[in-house]
């Protein structure tokens, strides 16, 4: 039997630990979501472990994650393909940034070209 090792606390799954006796763990989900002009999403390609298909993601969002997956379930609409939310970021499957990036400007976020 192998151990695993431990890259980062992340492989932890979501512990923390405290002496505090007054800690008070905060999660994200109750974070407010900002107003679309508010927003600074970045669009960029990935191909990074997919197998070599290239996936378009947006990242950036500041908000509460139904806000997000409804956000994603819009640019999968609109662009006729598969996608996901994972890890607060927009995954849409194909090279579809242009199109995604005139999306989101029509719907008043601020949105930032990445990479080539």
């Amino acid at each position: 039997m192998s151990k695993k090792k431990l890259n980062s606390l992340e492989n932890l799954g979501g512990f923390v630990f405290s002496t505090n006796n007054s800690f008070e763990y905060n999660t994200e989900e109750n974070q407010e979501t900002l107003l679309p002009n508010k927003q600074f999403l970045e669009a960029l390609f990935s191909n990074k472990g997919r197998g070599g298909k290239t996936v378009t993601v947006i990242t950036g969002f500041v908000g509460n994650e139904a806000d997000l997956k409804i956000l994603g379930k819009l640019l999968k609409t609109k662009c006729g393909v598969g996608g996901s939310v994972k890890d607060n970021e927009i995954i849409i499957q194909g090279k579809y940034r242009d199109k995604i990036m005139e999306i989101l400007k029509k719907e008043g976020y601020n949105v930032k070209r990445v990479g080539g």
